[in-house]
């Protein structure tokens, strides 16, 4: 069949061998267009009955149709248009339904605080029965996290026995806190038992 004036008018009666032909033809022409576009096949249905209802929609409205010649070019543009449409739909739903990223929370954790300020008090704690220069080895490369070469140029000592000092210095403080521990162990021992 020809695209024609006569086509059209056809198609305005809804003339059902005119429609069934048009439906067919298009079907065609629109899976074609849409196949190597669109991976879901529920997707090129679903433009290909928005397209049909669009160019129905026109043809059956009292609006000219100036060249009947074009309605391949009228009904692929607005297959065009269809699909743009739905791909912007598709990204924007695909936008909104990500979740939100999490957020940092900035509220203060009393606990995870507690901790911390326990672990600062136990570990003062156990630095204050250490020798004076321990003690400042210890705090200057832990706490105040100074660069090794300052604490060597300070100490006036080489590199390789400032980690001689260190290791002693992690020892002693070591062995200051499991005997912290094995005394706070003692005691809540003895307690249970009361």
């Amino acid at each position: 069949m020809v695209f024609d004036l006569n086509y059209l008018v056809r198609l305005r009666s809804k003339d059902p061998q005119t429609e069934r032909h048009f439906v067919t033809h298009f079907s065609t022409v629109i899976w074609f267009r849409l196949r190597n576009r669109l991976k879901s096949k529920e997707m090129i249905a679903d433009i290909r009955q928005e397209t049909f209802y669009r160019v129905m929609r026109f043809v059956l409205s009292d609006q000219p149709f100036e060249h009947p010649e074009h309605l391949g070019a009228f009904v692929q543009s607005t297959c065009q248009n269809v699909m743009l449409e739905f791909l912007r739909g598709d990204a924007k739903h695909a936008r909104q339904s990500e979740p939100p990223p999490d957020l940092p929370d900035t509220q203060l954790d009393i606990e995870e605080e507690l901790v911390t300020e326990d672990r600062k008090r136990a570990i003062q704690q156990v630095l204050s029965q250490l020798p004076a220069k321990d003690q400042q080895i210890l705090t200057m490369l832990f706490l105040e996290e100074i660069p090794r070469e300052e604490v060597c140029r300070r100490f006036d000592v080489e590199s390789d026995y400032l980690r001689v000092l260190l290791h002693r210095a992690k020892l002693r403080f070591r062995d200051i806190l499991n005997g912290a521990k094995v005394r706070a162990a003692h005691f809540l021992t003895i307690i249970i038992f009361l």
